[in-house]
């Protein structure tokens, strides 16, 4: 009876043992954040700078100021919202959305946690925040009656898929997925993504064990680097960059395990990637969504890569023809 009695309390001091040890024996590497990377970042440090959009201030939920971009369409359009990638910012989307000013309003969002997002940089207070965040924007900026779009481009698509399958998926009425993130194990996730994605495996296993308990003390810690190269760190526009997440942001930021359920809860929705695409296989999202939603078009730019494929002047007429239909 002893012996059993230890063992019952032995186990769980034995599992926390292993679960903090494996998180606290990897940490963020400086030199993996200014690597190469895998995607091509050419044409994106030799793009010329595009005007600013207006921006707006929208008051958060927990009292935070949410920073997005703005352009106004013509009266009775839909309105369009649209979520940057991972590392970056909602002026990705400046050129893109002032040709798209003719079919919608416009609101480009930088994202919490990242730069001229509410602070801290790099995470955000529990899962799920992100989504309360969109939710909040599409509140303050929706007029009555006015139609949704919400859009975005590879995390950001991801993090599109997500919401469409949690708790404010009624907010939305149309969907725009740029090169999706949908899962790192997903058949159409290269891996790493392409070498842009450098997971902290041991701590990423670590913090699993330890939600899988329900503690989420360490949810604060980084699990996620990116391979943002060293010409974009040490130029102009270096201190935008967003190079680590936290567990809890990451988690944000993507489709759930199950990311099919989330998937087949899209509403209609239009998919547009690159035939280049150095993180995703293009031409893998059609067989593989179609499996559980009838509601997406899917749309591969032949010749274009992954950052390249939101200025492609290919994805601003798809997304003008979904547009017309609302």
């Amino acid at each position: 009876m002893k012996q059993i009695l230890l063992g019952v309390v032995l186990t769980p001091v034995i599992f926390l043992l292993i679960s903090i040890g494996l998180v606290v024996s990897q940490r963020p590497s400086g030199a993996a954040q200014s690597g190469a990377g895998g995607l091509d970042f050419t044409q994106t440090l030799a793009r010329k700078e595009v005007a600013a959009l207006p921006m707006v201030r929208t008051k958060a939920r927990d009292g935070a100021e949410l920073l997005s971009g703005f352009v106004k369409g013509p009266e009775g359009a839909p309105l369009l919202v649209l979520v940057h990638g991972s590392g970056w910012h909602g002026a990705q989307f400046n050129n893109v959305a002032n040709v798209l000013s003719s079919n919608a309003d416009v609101l480009t969002v930088n994202l919490r946690g990242h730069f001229n997002g509410p602070a801290p940089r790099g995470d955000v207070a529990y899962v799920g925040q992100l989504e309360d965040d969109l939710a909040d924007l599409i509140e303050a900026h929706r007029r009555d009656g006015q139609t949704v779009v919400l859009g975005g481009h590879s995390s950001g698509g991801g993090l599109v898929v997500r919401f469409a399958g949690g708790a404010h998926r009624e907010l939305i009425d149309g969907a725009i997925l740029m090169a999706p993130f949908l899962k790192y194990d997903a058949p159409v996730t290269r891996p790493n993504s392409g070498g842009w994605a450098l997971p902290l495996t041991r701590r990423i296993v670590g913090l699993s064990m330890l939600n899988s308990v329900g503690i989420h003390a360490l949810d604060h810690l980084v699990m996620m680097q990116f391979a943002m190269p060293e010409a974009v760190l040490n130029g102009p526009t270096g201190a935008q960059a967003t190079v680590q997440y936290s567990w809890r942001l990451n988690l944000s930021y993507a489709p759930r395990s199950a990311y099919l359920d989330d998937v087949a809860a899209l509403p209609a929705f239009a998919l547009i990637a690159g035939a280049k695409d150095e993180s995703f296989v293009a031409e893998g999202y059609a067989p593989l969504m179609s499996e559980v939603t009838d509601s997406g078009s899917y749309h591969v730019v032949e010749g274009v890569g992954h950052l390249d494929i939101v200025d492609a002047p290919q994805t601003a007429a798809v997304i003008g023809d979904f547009l017309g239909r609302f």
